[in-house]
């Protein structure tokens, strides 16, 4: 029997569990208290990851003393990767019309449009760590160019209680997506001879491969979505050569260029201000699966400039998880992104004054947006509304057995303020050592010459003690040491050929 419908026997039989919620119960019963309630109605057994299905959305809101639904005709999906394998499935939602047309709404304030998500949260033991992550991002980091959002550079959302079919499914993080609507692409035009004229262009990291860290890609078709471990997610209409090469320049631009060339022309192709807030992102809240699976890269209009921005996604293996939701132990070093480019260049060379800008950055938002009162306050103004609405006791009831193999499935805490700890306990941990790190990012570094196999015997020369002191130059991941990790550096930069040609 394939875990698929394994999947599906768990979520039909939902209701035949004692500890069930009665969702026309749970409706009457709505308060100030309590989450927006999700229902689906969709044939089940139909749902899959590769096509939309027919279905109908409502959405319950207490609002001024009464409960308000909203329902929509929709189509739906699975989403995620990991998520196809975890038995509480998340899904994409498309609104339409009765003639099954497109149909922009704006479900809780949140922003009005078509496509929505329904995630699961199903590794996270807290389940909050992408919405919380999201906030505090948007709280720091904008757009580069002007949008009708104010700027916003990710989503945004609100968390619900789901019934699937009236069978309750549990909390759900509803939010919206990045598209070309909040990024502010410019719209590809259909010319008169009926040539397409693309401008506007979003690519989504889907996966782990040679064109993950942007130096490298391989041979591939060019008139498909997909391209290498990339998707195109505008103009997804006109897959074709003119849409894949912008990436495939940006990364001849990141691989084949030399040192000098790319020092006087990364601003043609990267926002400095952009890769610095992007950067603290990951080090700061331990973001385990990227860059760049799980990351935008997105242009207004090609036909102007081919500048390209970031913007993060699915922020669920951090604070002290990973992808699988296991516990991750150590922090995150300063050097994890060397072996990326733009990174392997920015960090590596100094080019911009860049660690001195993160630095700078960091002194900026570390006794506000980064301290660790503000992400407790995001997590436990959540907690706060799990708890006083019942949602986390039937969170926990419904998902703490299934599957019986604990190997499979995510354990939630039945206390939330376990895991609440855990993350502060990590958290705080990390931002100590961080602080330590960055003080010495402030000063521009001494160029340290190219990377040789004889910069390792340097390397291990120190370890062993046979050169004594300190040279800043062998300290590759500027951590304050010399040891280990400047050889795994040094290997990464040999091995992947991440340092100029």
């Amino acid at each position: 029997m394939t875990k698929r419908i394994i999947h599906i026997i768990v979520l039909c039989l939902l209701t035949s569990l004692a500890w069930s919620q009665d969702f026309d119960e749970m409706v009457t019963g709505m308060s100030e208290l309590s989450l927006p309630l999700v229902n689906v109605e969709v044939e089940l057994d139909s749902v899959s990851f590769r096509y939309f299905v027919p279905g109908t959305f409502t959405l319950y809101e207490y609002k001024d003393g009464a409960v308000t639904p909203s329902t929509y005709n929709c189509l739906v999906r699975q989403r995620g990767k990991t998520a196809l394998f975890l038995p509480k499935w998340s899904f994409a939602i498309k609104l339409v019309d009765d003639e099954g047309e497109k149909l922009d709404a704006n479900l809780l304030g949140l922003r009005t449009d078509n496509t929505w998500i329904l995630d699961a949260m199903g590794i996270d033991h807290l389940r909050m760590r992408n919405r919380v992550c999201f906030d505090i991002w948007n709280e720091y980091s904008h757009t580069m160019w002007d949008t009708k959002f104010g700027n916003r550079n990710g989503t945004v959302g609100t968390m619900v209680e789901v019934f699937i079919n009236g069978n309750y499914a549990g909390i759900y993080h509803l939010s919206d997506k990045v598209n070309r609507q909040l990024l502010n692409l410019r719209k590809a035009r259909i010319e008169d001879d009926g040539r397409v004229t693309i401008k506007g262009l979003l690519y989504k990291g889907k996966g782990s491969g040679v064109s993950n860290a942007l130096l490298d890609y391989e041979e591939d078709r060019t008139d498909t979505i997909k391209w290498n471990t990339f998707e195109l997610q505008y103009p997804d209409d006109y897959p074709s050569h003119k849409t894949w090469v912008p990436l495939m320049n940006l990364i001849d631009f990141n691989s084949k260029t030399d040192l000098k060339y790319f020092s006087a022309h990364h601003n043609e192709w990267y926002y400095t201000d952009n890769l610095v807030d992007y950067f603290l992102l990951l080090v700061v809240f331990g973001i385990d699966d990227m860059p760049y699976k799980n990351t935008f890269l997105s242009t207004p209009d090609i036909n102007f400039e081919h500048r390209f921005m970031i913007t993060p996604w699915d922020l669920d293996a951090c604070l002290g998880r990973n992808a699988n939701g296991n516990a991750q132990l150590f922090m995150p070093l300063l050097s994890r992104l060397n072996a990326y480019g733009p990174f392997n260049r920015f960090i590596f060379y100094n080019i911009d004054h860049f660690k001195n800008r993160v630095a700078t950055r960091w002194d900026e938002l570390k006794d506000s947006t980064f301290a660790p009162a503000n992400l407790e306050r995001h997590i436990m103004a959540i907690a706060q509304r799990y708890v006083e609405s019942g949602a986390w006791q039937r969170e926990y009831e419904l998902w703490k057995d299934i599957p019986e193999e604990e190997d499979d499935r995510v354990v939630i805490p039945e206390n939330i303020q376990e895991e609440v700890n855990y993350v502060m306990n990590w958290y705080n941990m990390n931002y100590s050592q961080l602080s330590y790190q960055l003080l010495r990012w402030h000063n521009d570094y001494v160029e340290p010459e190219i990377i040789t196999a004889a910069t390792v015997t340097h390397i291990y020369s120190y370890i062993l003690g046979i050169t004594p002191g300190y040279d800043e130059k062998y300290d590759l991941n500027g951590d304050g040491v010399i040891n280990s990790s400047d050889v795994t550096c040094a290997y990464d930069v040999l091995l992947g050929s991440t340092q100029p040609e």
